[in-house]
């Protein structure tokens, strides 16, 4: 099994293509910084090291410079993963050492084919139709349809793909009005929501859902940060949240929590 290790400070990041890897049977190794990111290529020898570039502590042209530096290292791939939003920008991450780069935002449909051309042949796991569904499949096993409002891009596309592929049709909304649109004119089964969005909140969000005779009766389940507390969690409970969860959330035991909802709304397929 290649070894491969994501370095990243950003959580929603992290988790998304952590998720992909593991969905086609890889088992990376995460570091939240570059200093931690140094020291676990230290530790051991890795077969693909994919790391970002705007880091705190050591920054991603710091990692690169020392594990370049590193006679032991030097020769591994190192990949960028960055939105190359300057012009130069593509040279100045080749020139620091890096091997090649993933854009950003990741794209869950290609991620790990593009990380794969990074590995070598023997090291890389060809994908079997059961991985094939996990992680890319994009038609709907079952009924139900599950609308996700989010003002991060990030965590809508990891929610959808961690929920299509378990057979939900998955609508997405970067703000409540277009949620609220989309929940009136499809049938949905389930609402997941963060809270701290832009302009209004989510708690805004579940009120008028919770007015609405037409809206009144789906599960509403509320995804947010930990920067969150329990008093938060009280109010989203009170205002009519069917469950409220803190990221981050290994994958399973979100698809648990959308099930038991469903089971406990008599929705389940």
């Amino acid at each position: 099994m290649p070894r491969i290790l994501l370095i990243e400070d950003n959580t929603a990041n992290l988790e998304l293509m952590s998720y992909l890897l593991v969905a086609f049977g890889y088992t990376p190794q995460t570091a939240t910084d570059g200093a931690l990111g140094l020291e676990a290529a230290r530790n051991e020898l890795f077969d693909l090291i994919i790391c970002d570039i705007h880091m705190p502590v050591v920054d991603g042209y710091g990692v690169a410079r020392q594990i370049k530096a590193d006679p032991a290292r030097q020769h591994g791939p190192l990949v960028a993963v960055t939105a190359l939003a300057m012009v130069g920008d593509r040279e100045k991450v080749l020139a620091a050492g890096f091997d090649g780069y993933i854009a950003k935002p990741i794209e869950p449909e290609t991620f790990v084919q593009q990380v794969e051309t990074f590995l070598r042949s023997e090291k890389r796991k060809a994908p079997t139709p059961a991985d094939m569904t996990a992680a890319t499949a994009h038609t709907p096993t079952t009924r139900q349809t599950v609308l996700v409002v989010d003002n991060m891009p990030v965590n809508l596309d990891l929610a959808r793909s961690i929920l299509e592929p378990s057979g939900y049709m998955v609508l997405t909304a970067a703000r409540i009005d277009a949620g609220l649109a989309l929940a009136r004119e499809h049938s949905c089964d389930l609402i997941l929501s963060d809270v701290c969005m832009s302009g209004e909140t989510g708690f805004d969000f579940i009120r008028v859902v919770r007015e609405d005779p037409q809206l009144r009766n789906i599960p509403f389940i509320f995804l947010t940060s930990t920067l969150s507390n329990e008093k938060d969690r009280a109010v989203g409970l009170a205002l009519g949240a069917t469950r409220y969860l803190f990221r981050p959330i290994e994958p399973d035991a979100l698809l648990a929590e959308i099930k038991a909802c469903l089971c406990e709304a008599g929705k389940a397929s």
